[in-house]
């Protein structure tokens, strides 16, 4: 298969469908809504709206975590595919376990491996 076949290419990311919530949307609505969503670009949700909850920048956790501000970015927005090193050390930076991280983000992926709404029914 060559590069330009590929409808997805690891280093340019999609563009938004009309489905998809516009960047700064209320917390997992990527998720629920895109069923071709990528496991990189939740986990970048996840840490990008525990940030955004504790009011602190992408200098300041990137320093704390000691990777570059550009990388911390490209993760945040689901652009870069990130070694459990690194999203330890950003997890650690936002005072997160990465199991907690990882919690998240299957929290958000839920719903839609259910397929439907995330509500369980269950016989008594």
């Amino acid at each position: 298969m060559t590069a330009d076949v590929l409808p997805f290419p690891s280093d340019a990311r999609r563009p938004r469908r009309a489905t998809e919530p516009a960047p700064g949307a209320a917390e997992g609505d990527r998720a629920s809504t895109d069923p071709d969503v990528r496991l990189r670009e939740v986990v970048g949700d996840v840490l990008r709206d525990e940030r955004h909850r504790q009011g602190r920048t992408l200098a300041d956790v990137a320093r704390v975590a000691a990777v570059s501000l550009p990388y911390l970015s490209e993760i945040e927005r689901g652009r870069k595919d990130v070694s459990s090193d690194v999203l330890g050390a950003v997890a650690g930076a936002l005072d997160l376990r990465l199991l907690d991280v990882l919690e998240r983000s299957v929290v958000r992926l839920r719903p839609r491996a259910q397929g439907g709404s995330g509500i369980q029914l269950m016989a008594a």
